[in-house]
């Protein structure tokens, strides 16, 4: 078994006392009797479930409302970490954003030879009707999720880009009031970033964006799914907090070359959407005929320019696992200077090269769906067995360019509390940035924590949990 790197106790026979950025909450938990913290585990779980803090899981009958499961034992990085995270995420979150105005305008990229036009053209995440549509600031992604593992002290990898319609930024803000309930004697010892101005920051930057020439304040809605949508607390969660409206489909009309809400008040145009509903539903006129979560007309109103999609349509282009292979080409084009956060060795299995390596040595590899979410779709090698490694075999050979494979990386780990006590379990982070007349990146992030020991599988539908994430500050 690969040693991994502990971020509070670094390297097992390296590094003696805790680290730096823990040695406040080593002294804590030091002094924490096993059975206060189990206590306080389910006052966590009480406070979640008085809230309502739930999610879904799709295609499992027993149980369509779930709590997602919450560790007490924050996970802590350094301010001068921080930093150097903080400017590797704004620098790609604006290459990307340049990146997604050049495909749906000149194409620069793809003349000058860095990117395989195929790649594009034949891309389900391309979505053609967005040639030549420049939306407010030129921005398509305004709210980004950047997926970022570590493996060593110094070592920190993007795993994934998120740009179509992230989730998780309520487990963030609910996992920070909770632990400001349970724990303030932590808080007032510990300089911790606040991250209760996301919603404040959220507003500012749909304000920021919404159409220009308007003589009043920009109508703002969210617009969701619906109920059984997986993700349908942090929408009507999110809605609250800004003060703006949760609408469905059946809540908005278009009418006179504009959106508009229906209130007890009569119609009110709307400027703003910030959707979560996936492209292929946003509009039965143009995307899926079928679709009853999206409003007939929608996309020409936007257009047209009197109204403002968030995320863009589109903007998916951005985070398909395909081209993330070429995220540092795209960086250096469109920034001119190199990538500061490294991407994690990508294995593009539409080059043959790279198919015959990923054939020869998938039991040490992890594959995975070049459109696939959520844990879903994928091979973690070193733990299948022999008889998922040759079915996954044959859908490479089947559909070489669906699929892209890594090296199994050594996920640093954390202090969890798990039913036996004390134990290391593997976690990612996921910062949250928006970017419109400006960027905005909140100090922390989403931890998401594999709650099995030895998984390096963190999604909460496939068992993971989260923690709070403590930037400390200088």
């Amino acid at each position: 078994m690969a040693i991994c790197f502990d971020e509070m106790n670094g390297i097992p026979g390296v590094h003696g006392d805790p680290r730096m950025p823990y040695q406040g909450i080593a002294d804590w938990i030091a002094a924490q009797p096993l059975d206060q913290l189990r206590r306080k585990r389910e006052d966590a779980e009480g406070l979640f479930r008085r809230t309502g803090i739930t999610f879904a899981v799709y295609g499992d009958p027993s149980s369509a409302e779930r709590l997602i499961p919450f560790d007490i034992i924050p996970r802590v990085i350094a301010a001068n970490e921080w930093r150097r995270l903080s400017a590797g995420i704004e620098q790609r979150v604006r290459a990307l954003n340049a990146f997604m105005y050049d495909i749906y305008h000149r194409q620069e990229i793809l003349k000058a030879g860095r990117i395989p036009e195929e790649l594009i053209i034949n891309n389900s995440a391309f979505v053609p009707e967005m040639m030549g549509v420049t939306p407010p600031l030129g921005i398509y992604s305004h709210i980004i999720g950047i997926d970022i593992v570590r493996t060593g002290e110094n070592d920190f990898y993007v795993l994934e880009d998120n740009t179509r319609t992230p989730s998780g930024v309520s487990y963030m803000l609910e996992n920070r009031e909770t632990m400001m309930q349970l724990f303030p004697e932590l808080f007032a010892k510990n300089r911790v970033a606040p991250v209760d101005t996301y919603p404040e920051n959220l507003l500012k930057t749909l304000v920021s964006v919404a159409p220009s020439n308007l003589d009043s304040d920009p109508v703002i809605a969210v617009l969701t799914p619906g109920q059984y949508n997986s993700a349908y607390y942090e929408h009507s969660f999110l809605a609250d907090q800004m003060g703006t409206e949760l609408v469905e489909a059946h809540d908005l009309i278009v009418l006179d070359g504009f959106v508009k809400m229906k209130t007890t008040q009569g119609l009110r145009r709307v400027d703003v959407i910030y959707r979560r509903v996936d492209d292929d539903y946003l509009d039965p006129l143009v995307f899926r005929p079928d679709s009853l979560l999206g409003v007939p007309g929608l996309f020409d109103v936007y257009r047209s320019g009197r109204v403002t999609i968030v995320n863009a349509p589109g903007a998916g282009i951005a985070d398909d696992k395909a081209i993330y292979s070429y995220i540092s080409e795209i960086i250096q084009f469109y920034m001119g200077e190199p990538a500061i956060l490294k991407n994690v060795p990508t294995f593009n299995c539409r080059k043959p090269g790279d198919l015959a390596y990923v054939l020869e040595n998938i039991e040490e590899l992890v594959v995975k769906e070049v459109h696939g979410s959520g844990g879903y779709g994928m091979l973690v090698g070193p733990a299948a067995t022999k008889a998922e490694h040759e079915l996954f075999r044959a859908k490479l050979k089947a559909r070489p360019d669906n699929y892209i494979a890594q090296p199994t990386l050594a996920l640093s780990t954390c202090p969890t509390l798990v039913d036996a006590g004390l134990a290391p379990r593997h976690l990612d982070l996921r910062p949250f940035v928006l970017i419109g007349d400006q960027v905005r990146l909140t100090p922390g992030g989403l931890t998401r924590v594999a709650l099995k020991e030895g998984s390096l599988v963190v999604n909460s539908s496939q068992g993971g949990g989260t923690k709070d994430t403590w930037i400390l500050q200088d």
